[in-house]
């Protein structure tokens, strides 16, 4: 009965800590990051109400599924892939590059079905 009690009393602040850590996940992203990719959401969508709104909700749901270091890590993936030489293989070959890559595609198709 006490071993049971220690348990409860050990998992107890996990219970209420679970939404508010998934909560703080969600928001890690600095608002300068998410303005940016509203900003240029937006310049490549059309600058309305409207995808303002689509834009604003797509980095929202890419927010909740990747955590910020990770989209930084994916983001300077992609761009690294860009051009071609030497320096960008690394990029591209690479298994956990792929992989890193690929994180941030699969969130970035789940937001476009939620949100466009």
């Amino acid at each position: 009965m006490m071993h049971r009690r220690l348990v409860t009393a050990a998992l107890l602040p996990l219970l209420f800590a679970g939404p508010a850590a998934a909560e703080t996940l969600a928001n890690d992203y600095p608002t300068e990051a998410r303005a940016e990719y509203v900003f240029t959401c937006m310049t490549v969508n059309g600058q309305t109400q409207d995808m303002l709104r689509r834009c604003s909700c797509s980095i929202d749901t890419i927010a909740s599924i990747l955590p910020y270091d990770n989209f930084v890590s994916a983001e300077t993936v992609l761009r690294m892939r860009i051009g071609g030489g030497e320096r960008t293989a690394l990029f591209r070959g690479s298994p956990t590059m792929q992989t890193v890559a690929a994180d941030l595609r699969r969130a970035q198709a789940e937001a476009e079905m939620v949100c466009f």
